[in-house]
């Protein structure tokens, strides 16, 4: 691979199809957007197509495609999506044909766990759990300076892990998955109840009453503006992302935790607590060594890197090694 090779690099989510054109040092050279019509499969592979296609030169030496739901990355397959009407959307292949170089297909959370692990927030460590914290919680798992995919590339998909087993229903089928408990929904969700506890509060005077219109988005700008329920709700889910972080932390023995996603935007308000829920639940957390958790650097833009950097390395050639911050493996 030759230091002009270049990716395109594509992030598809529930509602928004990101593309971008990087170098090899991630640097974003271009970029398009489109919506993703999600509830149906041949339109949004028909969008995902034009999507890379407009990014298209001769210095692109392959495709990568982030994914939500899990991917079978040996057969470039997307299987199943929990909150997406998509099954086994063969995607690599569908990408190959129709754009002319190779495609990589991964989970959208692991890619863009090794965009923050080559470029964000976990430079420079070599054990890293990222976990994304939007509508979902999804997550990527860098072992050992590797992308950890697992025996059927279905890794890390720490959201669907079973938290409240008679909590709320989920969209993969169970109920009180993590996700459903620490989320931007579980914001949504519980800012609702309280405009339907308090029509009088400040968050109902968002919608104008209407308790069904409130996001998670607009509980997470009022606790940044200031109202105590709405940071209370925020600090409560932080709680329950701290606790989910340390079982995974006894579980992987990470250097750094990165939360990325949107709700991440929430800062301290939503970082703070969690820190303080995983110091009070994490094994051994006297004899253990800090476990930074951060804050992702690459925002929206991460897992669309990722996806590039991964198809450029693993399918364009051989990467450069990231330097650790610490000495030999650990």
């Amino acid at each position: 691979m030759t230091d002009q090779g270049q990716a395109v690099g594509l992030d598809v989510g529930g509602s928004k199809i990101l593309a971008v054109r990087t170098a090899r040092d991630g640097g974003i050279l271009d970029r398009a957007e489109a919506a993703t019509p999600a509830d149906d499969q041949e339109a949004t592979m028909a969008r995902m197509i034009e999507a890379a296609r407009a990014l298209m030169t001769g210095q692109v030496l392959a495709v990568g495609v982030g994914a939500a739901g899990m991917v079978d990355v040996a057969q470039g397959v997307l299987r199943y999506a929990p909150n997406l009407a998509w099954r086994d959307l063969a995607i690599a292949e569908r990408m190959r044909s129709a754009i002319g170089v190779p495609c990589q297909l991964d989970n959208d959370a692991n890619a863009a766990a090794y965009a923050e692990f080559r470029f964000g927030a976990g430079r420079g460590y070599r054990h890293v759990l990222l976990v994304t914290v939007g509508t979902g919680i999804g997550g990527g798992i860098i072992a050992d300076g590797r992308l950890f995919r697992g025996a059927h590339g279905f890794a890390a998909e720490i959201g669907h892990v079973v938290v409240e087993p008679d909590g709320p229903l989920c969209g993969c089928g169970n109920r009180g998955c993590w996700e459903q408990v620490a989320s931007g929904s579980t914001i949504g969700r519980k800012g609702r109840e309280e405009v339907r506890r308090d029509p009088d509060a400040p968050l109902a005077r968002l919608v104008q009453g209407d308790a069904e219109a409130l996001t998670g988005r607009h509980v997470t700008e009022a606790a940044m503006s200031g109202d105590p329920a709405a940071a209370r709700i925020v600090a409560e889910v932080g709680h329950h992302l701290g606790v989910g972080i340390a079982g995974l932390v006894n579980v992987l023995d990470p250097q750094a935790v990165v939360v990325g996603g949107g709700v991440v935007g929430a800062g301290e308000l939503l970082l703070e607590p969690a820190r303080a829920a995983y110091a009070e639940t994490v094994e051994g957390r006297e004899r253990r060594p800090t476990v930074p958790i951060v804050a992702a650097q690459l925002g929206p833009d991460a897992g669309a890197v990722g996806a590039a950097t991964l198809a450029l390395e693993e399918l364009g050639g051989s990467r450069e090694e990231p330097v650790s911050r610490v000495g030999g493996g650990r």
